[in-house]
């Protein structure tokens, strides 16, 4: 009997720690395509950014504009204190244009934007197609939830999100 009660513990411990170390996030729409397909489940780091700074191309989870109740998932294009324009189908922060190779098309609107201290310039790899920073404006550190480590559903699709790979894609 006390073996059973310890095992229960032991297990419900470490289901909290996961918890609170993890989140676990489904793909709702066709915004992160071709990256990430509507279906797909994501394993999410919540300590990544108390240990760590944001970084441009790291996939995050955070609370929509205005609706903590439901988690978007975008690419971060640009820091707080960057300048952003789109222009020509071209993304260009601090006017270097960014090497893009996972957006399913060109973005097919411009514009132009100063990131905020402490705020985040996010957009879906499906451009034309996502609800995010060229609409809404930024996102406030404190909304996000964490960076995307890998899909896990469905295991043919697992991925883990490789740093060098995002860090190149967004040279």
């Amino acid at each position: 009997m006390v073996d059973t009660v310890e095992t229960i513990l032991l297990a419900l411990v470490l289901f909290l720690a996961i918890n609170a170390l993890s989140a676990r996030v489904r793909v709702e729409n066709v915004s992160m395509k071709p990256t990430l397909q509507p279906g797909e489940f994501l394993l999410v780091n919540r300590v990544a950014y108390k240990l760590g700074e944001p970084s441009i191309g790291d996939i995050i989870v955070f609370h929509a504009p205005g609706n903590s109740e439901l988690d978007y998932i975008k690419r971060i294009i640009a820091l707080p204190g960057d300048k952003v324009r789109v222009s020509d189908g071209t993304v260009y922060v601090n006017d270097q244009p960014l090497y893009e190779p996972y957006i399913s098309d060109v973005p097919n609107y411009s514009g132009d934007w100063q990131v905020p201290p402490d705020e985040f310039f996010v957009l879906g790899d499906n451009r034309n197609n996502s609800s995010d920073s060229h609409l809404w404006g930024f996102v406030p550190r404190e909304d996000i939830v964490g960076r995307a480590l890998l899909i896990y559903w469905p295991l043919s699709e697992a991925t883990l999100f490789n740093r060098q790979d995002i860090v190149q894609a967004a040279q």
